[in-house]
Protein backbone atom coordinates (compact mmCIF):
# COMPACT_ATOMS: atom_id res chain seq x y z
CA UNK A 1 0.00 0.00 0.00
CA UNK A 2 1.39 3.40 -0.95
CA UNK A 3 1.23 5.76 1.79
CA UNK A 4 2.04 8.74 0.15
CA UNK A 5 -1.48 9.98 -0.90
CA UNK A 6 -2.53 8.99 2.77
CA UNK A 7 0.23 11.45 3.95
CA UNK A 8 -0.41 13.88 1.72
CA UNK A 9 -3.35 14.40 2.12
CA UNK A 10 -3.06 14.46 5.83
CA UNK A 11 -0.61 17.39 5.89
CA UNK A 12 -3.21 19.04 3.62
CA UNK A 13 -5.47 18.70 5.98
CA UNK A 14 -2.88 19.41 8.87
CA UNK A 15 -2.43 23.03 6.82
CA UNK A 16 -5.53 24.00 6.31
CA UNK A 17 -6.64 23.25 9.41
CA UNK A 18 -3.65 25.14 10.63
CA UNK A 19 -4.92 28.07 8.17
CA UNK A 20 -8.35 27.66 9.54
CA UNK A 21 -7.41 28.20 13.44
CA UNK A 22 -4.85 31.40 12.92
CA UNK A 23 -7.78 32.94 10.79
CA UNK A 24 -10.49 32.24 13.60
CA UNK A 25 -8.42 33.23 16.50
CA UNK A 26 -7.69 36.24 14.49
CA UNK A 27 -10.85 36.76 13.75
CA UNK A 28 -11.97 36.20 17.61
CA UNK A 29 -9.86 38.46 18.79
CA UNK A 30 -11.11 41.65 16.78
CA UNK A 31 -14.50 40.54 17.98
CA UNK A 32 -13.09 40.56 21.60
CA UNK A 33 -11.44 43.87 21.02
CA UNK A 34 -15.11 44.95 19.21
CA UNK A 35 -16.94 43.72 22.19
CA UNK A 36 -18.89 42.28 19.56
CA UNK A 37 -22.01 39.37 20.39
CA UNK A 38 -20.30 37.47 17.90
CA UNK A 39 -18.41 35.94 20.64
CA UNK A 40 -21.70 34.45 22.70
CA UNK A 41 -22.39 32.43 19.32
CA UNK A 42 -22.52 28.63 20.49
CA UNK A 43 -20.59 27.65 16.55
CA UNK A 44 -17.65 30.64 18.04
CA UNK A 45 -17.71 28.94 20.91
CA UNK A 46 -17.17 25.25 19.70
CA UNK A 47 -15.61 25.15 16.21
CA UNK A 48 -12.50 26.30 17.07
CA UNK A 49 -12.12 23.62 19.54
CA UNK A 50 -13.30 20.79 16.75
CA UNK A 51 -10.53 22.08 14.67
CA UNK A 52 -7.66 22.33 16.92
CA UNK A 53 -8.63 18.89 17.63
CA UNK A 54 -8.19 18.04 13.92
CA UNK A 55 -4.83 19.77 13.33
CA UNK A 56 -3.60 18.22 16.53
CA UNK A 57 -4.60 14.80 15.61
CA UNK A 58 -3.43 15.35 12.25
CA UNK A 59 -0.42 16.69 13.78
CA UNK A 60 0.24 12.96 15.35
CA UNK A 61 -0.75 10.85 12.93
CA UNK A 62 2.17 12.79 10.57
CA UNK A 63 4.74 12.44 13.41
CA UNK A 64 4.39 8.71 13.92
CA UNK A 65 4.23 7.96 9.78
CA UNK A 66 7.36 10.17 9.47
CA UNK A 67 9.18 9.08 12.55
CA UNK A 68 9.64 12.40 13.33
CA UNK A 69 9.12 13.87 16.60
CA UNK A 70 9.95 16.49 19.01
CA UNK A 71 12.91 16.11 21.20
CA UNK A 72 14.60 14.30 18.20
CA UNK A 73 13.57 16.94 15.65
CA UNK A 74 14.80 20.77 16.68
CA UNK A 75 12.61 22.13 14.42
CA UNK A 76 9.64 20.06 15.75
CA UNK A 77 10.30 20.96 19.56
CA UNK A 78 10.27 25.06 18.33
CA UNK A 79 7.07 23.92 17.22
CA UNK A 80 5.52 22.39 20.33
CA UNK A 81 7.10 24.76 22.36
CA UNK A 82 5.57 27.69 20.21
CA UNK A 83 2.52 25.67 20.13
CA UNK A 84 2.22 25.90 24.43
CA UNK A 85 3.06 29.65 24.37
CA UNK A 86 0.94 29.98 22.03
CA UNK A 87 -2.45 28.78 23.77
CA UNK A 88 -1.19 30.68 26.85
CA UNK A 89 -1.39 33.97 25.21
CA UNK A 90 -4.52 32.71 23.27
CA UNK A 91 -5.96 31.97 26.92
CA UNK A 92 -4.99 35.85 27.59
CA UNK A 93 -6.10 36.79 25.05
CA UNK A 94 -9.49 35.75 24.71
CA UNK A 95 -10.68 34.90 28.24
CA UNK A 96 -8.04 35.66 30.87
CA UNK A 97 -6.50 39.02 30.47
CA UNK A 98 -7.77 41.16 33.38
CA UNK A 99 -7.84 44.51 31.04
CA UNK A 100 -8.48 45.40 27.41
CA UNK A 101 -4.49 46.24 27.46
CA UNK A 102 -2.96 43.19 28.46
CA UNK A 103 -5.86 41.69 25.83
CA UNK A 104 -4.50 43.40 22.90
CA UNK A 105 -0.72 42.65 23.99
CA UNK A 106 -1.52 38.79 24.53
CA UNK A 107 -3.40 38.95 21.29
CA UNK A 108 -0.75 40.89 19.06
CA UNK A 109 2.09 38.45 21.20
CA UNK A 110 0.22 35.28 19.87
CA UNK A 111 -0.29 36.04 16.24
CA UNK A 112 3.24 37.07 16.20
CA UNK A 113 4.08 33.13 17.93
CA UNK A 114 1.74 31.83 15.15
CA UNK A 115 3.83 33.52 12.76
CA UNK A 116 6.78 31.70 13.88
CA UNK A 117 5.36 28.37 14.35
CA UNK A 118 3.94 28.51 10.32
CA UNK A 119 7.59 30.24 9.43
CA UNK A 120 9.38 26.81 11.27
CA UNK A 121 6.71 24.48 9.26
CA UNK A 122 7.85 26.08 6.31
CA UNK A 123 11.59 26.30 6.69
CA UNK A 124 12.17 23.39 9.69
CA UNK A 125 14.87 25.26 10.79
CA UNK A 126 14.25 26.73 14.88
CA UNK A 127 15.10 30.24 13.15
CA UNK A 128 13.31 30.76 9.74
CA UNK A 129 14.61 33.91 9.27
Amino acid sequence: MDMLPSYLAIKHLHMTCAALSGSLFLLRGIWMWRSSSMLARRWVRILPHVIDTVLLASALTLAIWSGQYPFRQDWLTAKLLALILYIVLGTVALKRGKTPAIRAVALVAALLVFAYIVSVALTRQVFPW
